[in-house]
């Protein structure tokens, strides 16, 4: 299993960014998430889409993020607005078996994750 992220970057406070994730080599019964990572924090669950397209989104990012599947097979993309200056961390793209996405699951570091790219909100 590879995943490989893009986008991540530099914006102002209450601009949007949108960044992509393409995986290979996963079952079908997989599906894909975005988590994201502050210095000295452990990894805190931020969207995920199941294999059967429900798609969660966690509490401090709805209404302003939104997961989505991209065109191309095994793409996803996180589109962020209003983005704040807390929301300047390390995103990482995951994807587990989506079981693992279900309840206190989408919250355990399970399954592979991509390389993680950089987020910065500038105030």
């Amino acid at each position: 299993v590879q995943l490989q992220a893009c986008g991540g970057g530099l914006v102002q406070a209450g601009g949007s960014m949108n960044l992509s994730c393409v995986a290979s080599g996963i079952a079908s019964t997989y599906g894909m998430g975005w988590y994201r990572q502050a210095p000295g924090k452990s990894r805190e669950f931020v969207a995920s889409l199941s294999n059967n397209g429900a798609t969660d989104h966690a509490d401090s990012v709805k209404g302003r993020f939104y997961i989505s599947r991209d065109n191309a097979e095994n793409t996803i993309k996180l589109q962020m607005n209003s983005l704040k200056p807390e929301d300047t961390v390390v995103y990482y793209c995951n994807t587990r078996n989506s079981r693992y996405f279900s309840g206190s699951f989408a919250y355990k570091e399970y399954g592979y994750w991509g390389q993680g790219t950089l987020v910065t909100v500038s105030s």
